[in-house]
């Protein structure tokens, strides 16, 4: 078996909802081969991966994928559920997946995941597994692998904080979105959108974490604001360590100035010897060091958000207690079996390790990791109870007095700290503080795996605290509008987003044309994929998100939301068909179904209720449904509003919109600058879907209806999309048509104009079917007096000339046009500067371009007197 290509999906996609990996694989001859027929393959499967027994693989029972290898299954099939199965052995619950056929021995794979880099580690082991077994390669070091997924897992984890945020956020229906392998999230989107980085959020205040991070500077605001803490002092050498320890009086503790959990520090140090030798050890890795009193109590971490108490936590050192058999290595490595222990964060509690700092402790107790332990004596392993380094935690949310929670409260308003965990050392939390300890040291990232996970006692709900703190309003996503189809989707788009900005919306616009914000084009060329969409789902300024989203996009990396509040498609027809496993109208409807597939219960599909293709998807919408249709008598528009939801249609030249049985007159046709007194049938058809999209949020009437009339199709407004300029007499029309429906849609209105002379100069992008080409051509040949066939720069693995000549060939099928009047040229350029040059007072000139600007700058410098028609005259 062989890895030919992978696709990563990181939200919804063709495939599934979830995120997935595709995996395109060549199975080298054993495509016919079941597993059955394969010396020892099911039994060394097995025997290596004893969980594949617990699959259950369409039979829905355990066993169902034993039964199925038994009767012989194919490689494929065999590669997903071993995936599968390493995610588990790994620790991740994943369960879906599914292999087809591409073609011969070639397969697709789909399978779930949640983490990337470990996910393509389980996707390569379970080939090399294969290939083990059938033969083609030597053993494998299994064990090996599988350490090396587990270390990858572990530096991909999403730490435990995170994770119940983000868990928190998505339960809510907030959005979350990934920024990277940065480890920070964005919650919500567009001008609600908020940074998290584990528990710090965009709106903690960057000064605040600064000084939390400067232990001395934390003391002097605290002692300021008359908090109780412990006495403390910097130290710059052995003179003043000594000084500040006689002043202070012994215990003493020391520690870095700037440090984090709990490294470092020294507590408890009794003596002037004890003292040294500490601080010589600490100086070898510290540059800074503190050193204050010795609070004699507990280790108690408070949680403050959003200025309240939320969570209190008593956290103890990790401790064994002997047998009088068993040495001190022996029982920690008892203690570490724990299940509920991890590596790192993943689990409520980490493995203690065995280090340096663990060592030395031992030793100041007298003992060694050799040393058997007394029965029934309790030693603590570590001079703190730092959860990071094994320390275990006992809920006293309900225990912690009134008056311990008003100087957290306050600690934290003191430092500017919207999030924080406040250390506080005394003998009991239940009593104020100020008479029986102190606070230590405030943490503006504090874990909340404690509380959500405490040794003993009540899980704490912190991650909804913080999420409640950072959406006071509850409101976390903009409205986003995602357009699709065949033809008509980037003039949509513009014509809903120069409506929403007539609104007064700040509107993040994705095109075939670039990226914009508030009609500034931060970003040229064809923009209308995932990372397009995730721009504008990032951009704080952005008030609600237009997002042109195009089959390519869906089928490379799916979606970049989650979730629309309304999702269109325009129509359709035969395109791009033959790329992408995309080989005929079911499958291109497939990939367009995921818009209306992916929209909110509360949200609107918009769907054409003229078209057929598009008609047949109604099945797999599952929120509220507007139908859009030229014809007023359309059953399905009767259908979305006794269903409870919207119709859209064209009567009496006015586009009227219908919902709880309660009909509006929204505008004439003639009104609309972009039909052409109603002669663009086409950009008839993408008004109403742009009402229907509006209609859908709530957009007034009046705003619609002046948002429609005062969208032009120039340059300015709808460049590229039927733009019309008068040269010297003689029409030249711009216009990106490049597939069938396009040209048969274009050329109809042309015959419609009055003209002395129709001139095409037509092109094709090379990846489209040769039929469709030749179609092209046809329908060129019957609409045009002079044709010129131009070739486009990028011939998308065509030869020179080859659309050329197969355009020319239904040119010439057409029978209406004379060979004499049809020319091949090398590019668009010149065969616009040649039409022009011959063209008369009276033509008109259609160009079906490639790229969009060099011809336009051609338009412009032969234009007498540069004028733009806005409207068709």
């Amino acid at each position: 078996m062989k890895l030919l290509k992978l696709q990563v999906f990181n939200g919804r996609n063709v495939y599934s909802h979830r995120k997935c990996i595709r995996l395109d694989v060549d199975l080298e001859g054993y495509r016919e081969t079941p597993s059955k027929d394969i010396e020892n393959f099911n039994e060394r499967l097995l025997q290596m991966l004893p969980d594949l027994h617990n699959h259950r693989c369409g039979i829905y029972e355990e066993g169902g994928f034993v039964t199925r290898l038994k009767e012989g299954t194919y490689l494929a099939h065999i590669c997903e559920h071993i995936i599968i199965a390493l995610h588990n052995l790994s620790g991740i619950d994943i369960s879906f997946g599914k292999a087809r056929e591409i073609e011969g021995d070639l397969y697709y794979i789909i399978f779930q995941y949640e983490y990337e880099k470990t996910a393509l580690k389980c996707a390569y082991l379970a080939i090399d597994i294969i290939n083990m077994l059938i033969g083609k390669i030597d053993n494998i070091d299994f064990d090996r692998r599988i350490m090396d997924i587990k270390n990858t897992l572990n530096k991909e984890y999403l730490g435990p904080s995170t994770e119940a945020i983000c868990l928190e956020a998505k339960r809510r229906g907030i959005p979350v979105i990934k920024i990277g392998d940065t480890g920070l999230y964005q919650l919500g989107n567009g001008k609600y959108g908020k940074m998290i980085e584990a528990t710090i959020c965009s709106d903690t205040s960057a000064v605040g974490v600064d000084i939390s991070c400067d232990k001395l500077a934390t003391k002097e605001i605290l002692a300021m604001h008359n908090l109780p803490v412990a006495i403390g002092y910097k130290v710059k050498g052995t003179v003043d360590l000594l000084y500040y320890a006689e002043k202070i009086g012994y215990p003493v503790v020391i520690k870095p100035q700037f440090g984090n959990q709990g490294k470092g520090v020294i507590v408890n140090i009794k003596n002037r010897l004890e003292l040294i030798k500490a601080y010589n050890s600490l100086i070898e890795n510290y540059k800074d060091i503190v050193i204050e009193e010795y609070i004699e109590g507990k280790d108690y971490r408070v949680c403050v958000v959003g200025g309240k108490v939320v969570a209190a936590a008593l956290r103890i050192p990790p401790y064994i207690i002997g047998d009088g058999h068993k040495s001190i290595r022996e029982l920690i490595y008892e203690l570490n079996n724990d299940p509920r222990r991890g590596d790192d964060h993943e689990k409520p509690m980490t493995k203690i390790k065995i280090d340096e700092a663990l060592i030395s402790h031992l030793k100041e107790a007298g003992y060694k990791l050799e040393s058997v332990l007394e029965e029934g004596k309790k030693l603590s392993l570590r001079g703190n109870a730092n959860i990071s380094t094994g320390g275990m935690a006992i809920d006293c949310t309900d225990e912690i007095c009134e008056e311990n929670k008003s100087i957290c409260i306050r600690a934290a308003a003191a430092l500017g700290l919207n999030i924080c965990g406040i250390d506080l050392c005394c003998l009991d939390i239940g009593k104020s503080i100020k008479e029986q300890g102190a606070i230590v040291e405030v943490n503006s990232a504090p874990g909340i795996r404690m509380h959500y996970f405490p040794y003993e006692g009540k899980k704490r709900e912190v991650a909804k605290a913080i999420v409640d703190m950072m959406f006071p309003d509850k409101k976390a996503s903009i409205p986003i509008i995602s357009v699709t189809g065949t033809n008509g989707k980037t003039t949509t788009t513009r014509l809903i987003g120069h409506v929403l900005q007539c609104a007064g919306y700040k509107v993040g616009m994705t095109t075939t044309g670039g990226i914009y914000i508030n009609n500034e084009c931060i970003e040229k060329g064809d923009t209308t994929g995932y990372d397009s969409a995730l721009s504008i789902l990032l951009n704080k300024e952005v008030e609600v998100a237009v997002l042109e989203t195009a089959r390519g996009g869906i089928i490379r990396k799916g979606l970049a939301y989650d979730m629309a509040d309304v999702g269109v498609i325009t129509n359709i027809t035969e395109d791009h068909l033959g790329l992408d496993g995309v080989n005929d109208l079911e499958s291109l409807a497939h990939v367009k179904a995921l818009v209306v597939e992916a929209v909110k219960d509360e949200g609107y599909a918009v769907i054409n209720g003229d078209d057929k293709v598009s008609k047949s998807l109604l099945d797999r919408i599952k929120s509220k449904l507007v139908v859009f249709s030229k014809d007023s008598g359309n059953p399905l528009l009767n259908k979305a509003v006794t269903s409870g939801g919207i119709a859209v249609y064209l009567k009496d030249n006015y586009i009227y919109v219908e919902q709880k049985h309660i009909v509006e007159k929204v505008i004439k046709v003639e009104d609309i600058p972009i039909t052409l007194m109603g002669k663009l049938k086409f950009n008839v058809e993408n008004s109403l879907a742009a009402v229907a999209a509006l209609v859908s949020i709530e957009v007034p009437y009046k705003i619609i209806s002046k948002g429609l009339n005062s969208f032009f199709g120039d340059e300015f407004g709808n460049p590229g999309r039927f733009n019309i300029f008068n040269v010297k007499g003689t029409t030249v029309i711009l216009d990106y048509g490049h597939n069938k429906e396009g040209y048969r849609a274009v050329t109809e209105v042309l015959q419609e104009i009055k003209n002395k002379r129709l001139v095409g100069i037509i092109g094709v992008p090379g990846d489209r079917l040769d039929s469709d080409i030749v179609e092209i051509g046809r329908i060129s040949g019957q609409c045009f007096d002079y044709i010129y066939i131009k070739e486009d720069d990028d011939k998308r693995g065509r030869r020179e000339r080859e659309v050329a000549e197969l355009l020319k060939k239904g040119v010439m099928e057409s029978g209406r046009i004379d060979e004499s009047n049809v020319k091949i040229l090398d590019n668009e350029k010149e065969a616009l500067v040649e039409a022009i040059d011959n063209s008369a007072a009276g033509d008109i000139i259609m160009v079906f371009f490639e790229k969009y600007e060099p011809l336009l700058e051609i338009v412009k410098s032969r234009m007498e007197n540069y004028v733009l028609e806005k409207v068709a005259t």
